[in-house]
């Protein structure tokens, strides 16, 4: 931090209400801006976190259309479901509030009329895909189409999802309308751009000579857009659903939603502090941090910068913008259209009372420099390993043995050996660490750093040995057993942004304590004769069973979408009549049916033909199917194909199969009886 702040202001992504909350987002932004809000807190810095849900845009109006709903249904029922998801896992907003809102729709408006009014708009007239069946212009993506590049049937007027380039609609080959289906035209239409190449100096100079300290993938990014050259970018679109266009000539266009949203930091602030809202956004006194993911970056970075510029009145530009990289889960994207996402209310059900075992993980395996994995063995490895067997297990050690010695006393100390003036010298050490690697947003080494506290105290516990000591010494374990206590306390407040539960579950354990940040790595933090609580578990052991659960779910969601975006394969080229005639293809039961030894995808059949010798054929589908479920089943098989010895067995035919778009294999059989034999024509 290169000056002196008297308060913070912190803002996160405002996240779509077309669908839940999932862990990318938790990982990339909100856990993040939560620790570093939860550390400033306890600092005695002045903070407010500002959050709220992104209520606009083309998703939402067509997840509504598929669900034969109101725009407005849609937003309630995931703005609610979002917020209290939140709430659950601890994420501690000053306000969580909303883009429908009246007061963002007033300060939205506003807005944009203070730009109008200025000239800081272009107005331009251009040609955009129209519906000539709904008569309407087609915003991204109500089009859709064939990719020009990967030749995808189901692109995106504005992606496709199978190749991931960026497309404009009018490039989609053969577009189609999804409102109606129907060929949309070219027409023009009029809208409102923000001249981004007008700040593109002042951007520049603010960005690449101002903020350096940047985290690299930000200030990469942001240098990438610039040395392009900045373009203007429309504010306005054509839809129904959004923030109106407050100026004449106007109907039908609504605020472009990369306009409307980042204003709704500002809304929301009013709303929560309406006498002094300014002080919050207009203050030189106030640092602005801005929690994002790596796909909002420019628009955080350059686009809402710009219009704070082009606005004026000493609106604050960002002094840092956090962003993470994605985080994958068991290795594919996390994707909301195709369900594959672990999402937080869902896992706030499955597994009551353990919101902190999500945080830890997630910030243990943050996405902060490049893009990370979720998995759930690691999770559970984790909770398991790390959680439950170093950080609860030396707490619960500690706690038991005050009892056990002291009846739940802190007893005072004596004087300090050699051994504790190094353990404490080492406590102040990871102190140091911990609040450098928060202060410059690298959370996941300043949970190691957090953790460090648990790691010493088990090391200290283990070579004081306390159990041996009291029976010589009784003396020397009273300042043995009162350092475990300081630790213990030292543990409650550095794990405070990190696990803010377990946090408060300790303090409670400890007799009450209050949070000072600012006294960390102190020896004094909880006073002799404080009585302890019973002793209780602050982290439990994950079973498999729990964890098979979430493994099955995701490999049922991943053959649904397997099935859901079958294509079949390309046709082969054209054969005649006379070559389709060469092949004789017959009715078969199988009679027998066996593994191959030493062959795990091979079963060998012995099908009756309608012939007395029947005849053997040997298929590689043992993966598909058990033997005895063949037994007794028709087939269809090419009866003339070469014989072919496969591991010592001759193969007399081949049976047919399809292969389905999840991997399964079905046998091709008659739906009717049929005599053994039968040419299939």
């Amino acid at each position: 931090m290169s000056k002196e702040y008297k308060r913070t202001l912190i803002t996160t992504a405002l996240p779509y209400t077309n669908g839940p909350v999932h862990i990318g987002h938790l990982a990339g932004v909100y856990i993040p801006a939560d620790i570093y809000a939860r550390y400033l807190r306890l600092a005695g810095r002045p903070v407010t976190m500002i959050g709220g849900s992104d209520e606009h845009g083309v998703p939402i109006t067509l997840k509504a259309r598929k669900e034969g709903v109101t725009p407005q249904d849609i937003v309630d029922r995931y703005h609610k479901l979002i917020k209290e998801s939140f709430e659950g896992l601890g994420i501690s907003f000053d306000i969580y509030s909303r883009t429908t809102s009246k007061i963002h729709s007033e300060t939205a408006s506003e807005f944009f009329r203070r730009l109008y009014d200025k000239g800081e708009f272009i107005e331009k007239t251009t040609e955009q895909l129209y519906d000539p069946e709904a008569r309407q212009f087609l915003a991204d993506r109500y089009v859709t189409g064939e990719c020009p590049h990967c030749h995808n049937q189901g692109a995106y007027g504005d992606q496709c999802e199978a190749c991931g380039t960026t497309l404009a609609a009018t490039e989609l080959i053969n577009p189609k309308s999804t409102i109606t289906g129907a060929t949309p035209e070219l027409r023009q239409t009029k809208h409102w751009y923000l001249p981004l190449d007008k700040w593109e100096p002042k951007l520049r100079e603010w960005i690449l000579e101002g903020h350096k300290e940047w985290k690299t993938n930000v200030y990469g990014q942001c240098k990438s857009w610039l040395d392009l050259g900045l373009q203007p970018r429309a504010v306005s679109r054509d839809l129904s659903w959004g923030v109106p266009v407050p100026v004449e000539g106007a109907e039908g266009k609504v605020l472009y939603v990369w306009f409307d949203a980042p204003i709704g930091y500002i809304s929301n602030t009013k709303e929560l502090l309406p006498d002094s809202w300014e002080t919050w956004w207009k203050s030189p006194e106030t640092r602005v941090i801005n929690f994002i993911g790596k796909d909002n970056i420019v628009f955080h970075c350059i686009v809402f910068p710009a219009m704070l510029m082009a606005y004026g009145d000493n609106f604050q530009l960002p002094d840092n913008v956090p962003a993470n990289e994605f985080l994958n889960l068991e290795g594919d994207k996390i994707s909301t259209s195709r369900n594959w996402a672990v999402w937080l209310h869902e896992y706030l059900a499955d597994f009551p009372g353990k919101q902190d075992v999500l945080r830890y993980v997630l910030t243990a395996n943050a996405p902060e420099t490049k893009d990370n994995d979720f998995t759930w063995k690691d999770f559970q490895a984790r909770n398991n390993n790390e959680l439950v067997a170093i950080l609860g297990n030396f707490v619960n050690r500690v706690v038991v043995l005050t009892h056990k010695y002291y009846e739940g006393a802190v007893p005072a100390p004596g004087e300090f050996t050699a051994a504790d003036r190094e353990m404490l010298d080492e406590l102040q050490a990871l102190k140091t660490s911990l609040t450098e690697n928060i202060e410059t947003f690298h959370f996941r080494e300043a949970l190691k750093d957090a953790m460090g506290f648990a790691r010493l105290g088990n090391k200290y516990l283990q070579d004081c040995e306390p159990w041996k000591t009291v029976k010589t010494d009784p003396e020397r374990v009273k300042t043995i057993m009162n350092l475990c206590a300081q630790l213990c306390a030292n543990i409650a407040v550095a794990m405070e942004p990190f696990m803010p539960f377990m946090s408060e579950k300790l303090v409670k354990i400890l007799g009450g304590l209050p949070l000072n940040w600012n006294e960390i790595g102190s020896a004094d933090l909880i006073k002799a004769g404080t009585m302890l609580g019973q002793p209780e578990l602050l982290f439990e052991k994950i079973d498999d069973e729990a964890i098979q659960k979430q493994t099955d779910r995701l490999e049922a969601i991943k053959k649904a979408n397997a099935i859901a975006a079958f294509q079949p394969e390309k046709v082969l080229p054209e054969v005649s009549i006379d070559d389709f005639a060469k092949l004789d293809l017959r009715i078969g039961t199988v009679l027998e049916c066996q593994t191959v030894p030493k062959a795990n995808k091979l079963l060998r059949f012995t099908i009756d033909d309608g012939t007395p010798t029947h005849r053997t054929i040997v298929s590689g589908i043992a993966k598909h199917y058990k033997p005895e479920e063949l037994v007794g089943k028709q087939v269809i098989f090419i009866a003339n194909l070469a014989p072919a010895k496969i591991r010592g067995i001759e193969s007399q035919g081949m049976i047919l199969s399809a292969l389905n778009a999840d991997g399964s294999l079905v046998v091709a059989g008659p739906t009717d009886k049929c005599n053994p034999g039968a040419q299939v024509k």
